[in-house]
């Protein structure tokens, strides 16, 4: 490869959206003990207030098909980026300035806006630079920003609260915690201006001289030839008037089967334990508020390990291998963390418990399914379906985060039987459900081209649309 360590660099710029989204997720985390406080929420409040970003990356996931065929994946990333620096400010408005339960929200939505766009357009971006034999360790440096962004806002909203009383915590430790996002979303949005446009969306809107120029900045020569001629194959079909369409026969079976595997991902219960982290430590394992903030920073170390994991493994093992090994570990980890508190037994099994769950869908669910999804669909149908898929994701993202408190915090979970485990019980069995899932529907995309998966699928001609 010519020039390695340069798609190594536009890789890791375009990779920061999902450093923004994992930012997003711990930096909620962090401030939403203290702000909860402070507005006095109830469960429900709570959740809505959590989890209305999660609107707003749905309808931006909606928009990132179309905006993405228009302006492309780098400008569209732009966007995002702008967004998201407009949300971390308002969302931490100093206090001589009105704010509200309102404003927060209206703020969380934009920042949503942002997450939902980039949440399509990054993976996306990165699958169609990356040569193919490398392709699935690249898509994974998205999870790996993310959890590196996890990680990190756990750092600062440790040495933000710990650094401050509970009570100046309330008062203004979590504006800080929520306008330190600022940092990141600037200079993601400066260093995006350095990057190329996407050569496949290039060349699908006629530029193909400049597309060339780009794969063989990336490739060298002779790989980005044979590239752009697989690049070229794949838009003939689309000059001999023949396209894909989406809700077609047999091309709306791909649609529908990455759509549900990319569903499945929030199901597994992720982001109840990452936003909901601090209740869950306090709460249900009976650890000090002194303690919460420094079992979050363990949390997201160990995310941070094992994605590292997934990323030496997926280009080895292949995608499905590591889902079977991870929902296991996961099933596992949820089912030790709920005998636990069925039987009062609390204490470091139940933060095993916690940990294994981690541990096991960073090294699977958590990047294996970007993975899946940016190779899955076919190049002309790519940016809409991706949309499709991803806006489901936050669509159940939000399901599961505002109904999380309040099963946690109901009667039912809380009875003598239950004893505040039944929402890892219900999490256990969607996990059983991705393994069949995944062992019935998901193929092994594992060193194949963009062009060679969508032969893979042997579309019929029925399912195509001549115009």
């Amino acid at each position: 490869m010519k020039n390695k360590s340069y798609l190594f660099l536009i890789t890791i710029v375009s990779a920061l959206g999902g450093l923004l989204f994992g930012y997003d997720t711990g930096v909620i985390n962090g401030s939403q003990y203290y702000f909860s406080q402070y507005f006095d929420l109830d469960a429900g409040m709570k959740g809505w207030v959590v989890g209305s970003a999660l609107i707003g990356c749905f309808f931006g996931a909606i928009l990132a098909g179309p905006l993405s065929n228009w302006l492309g994946r780098k400008y569209s990333l732009i966007i995002s980026a702008l967004l998201f620096s407009i949300s971390a400010w308002g969302s931490g408005l100093p206090e001589f300035l009105p704010q509200s339960v309102s404003l927060l929200v209206v703020f969380r939505i934009i920042g949503g806006l942002g997450i939902g766009i980039a949440s399509m357009n990054a993976p996306t971006y990165i699958a169609e630079i990356a040569p193919a034999k490398i392709r699935g360790t690249l898509v994974t440096y998205y999870q790996l920003a993310i959890v590196i962004g996890f990680f990190v806002v756990f750092l600062a909203t440790y040495f933000i609260g710990s650094s401050a009383t509970e009570a100046e915590n309330i008062e203004r430790g979590w504006r800080l915690m929520l306008w330190s996002e600022l940092i990141p979303s600037l200079s993601f949005l400066i260093l995006l201006f350095f990057v190329p446009k996407s050569p496949r969306w290039l060349a699908l809107h006629g530029a193909k001289e400049e597309a060339l120029r780009v794969l063989n900045r990336i490739h060298g020569n002779e790989m980005a030839a044979v590239e752009f001629r697989e690049i070229e194959n794949s838009i003939q079909r689309e000059e001999r008037k023949v396209k894909l369409s989406v809700f077609a026969k047999g091309v709306f079976s791909i649609v529908v089967i990455g759509t549900v595997l990319s569903a499945l991902q929030q199901f597994t219960g992720i982001n109840a334990v990452l936003y909901y982290g601090a209740d869950i430590f306090e709460q249900a394992l009976g650890f000090g508020q002194e303690d919460v903030l420094e079992q979050q920073v363990l949390l997201a170390a160990v995310n941070l390990i094992f994605t590292f994991v997934a990323m030496a493994t997926v280009d080895k093992f292949g995608r499905k291998p590591l889902i079977y090994i991870g929902s296991v570990g996961m099933m596992t980890g949820f089912i030790i963390l709920g005998i636990t508190l069925m039987t009062g037994n609390v204490g470091i099994l139940s933060l095993i418990g916690v940990l294994l769950f981690i541990a096991s869908f960073a090294m699977s669910m958590g990047p294996v399914v970007w993975v899946v999804l940016s190779e899955m669909f076919p190049n002309s149908i790519r940016s809409v379906a991706m949309s499709i898929a991803v806006a489901a994701q936050w669509a159940a993202n939000y399901l599961v985060t505002q109904l999380f408190p309040m099963v946690a915090e109901s009667e039912m979970n809380n009875n003598e039987f239950w004893s505040g485990s039944l929402p890892y019980f219900i999490f256990s069995g969607f996990i059983l459900i991705i393994i069949i899932f995944t062992m019935k529907y998901i193929p092994e995309t594992k060193g194949k081209s963009l062009e060679e998966l969508e032969d893979m699928w042997n579309i019929p001609e029925e399912a195509k649309e001549t115009t």
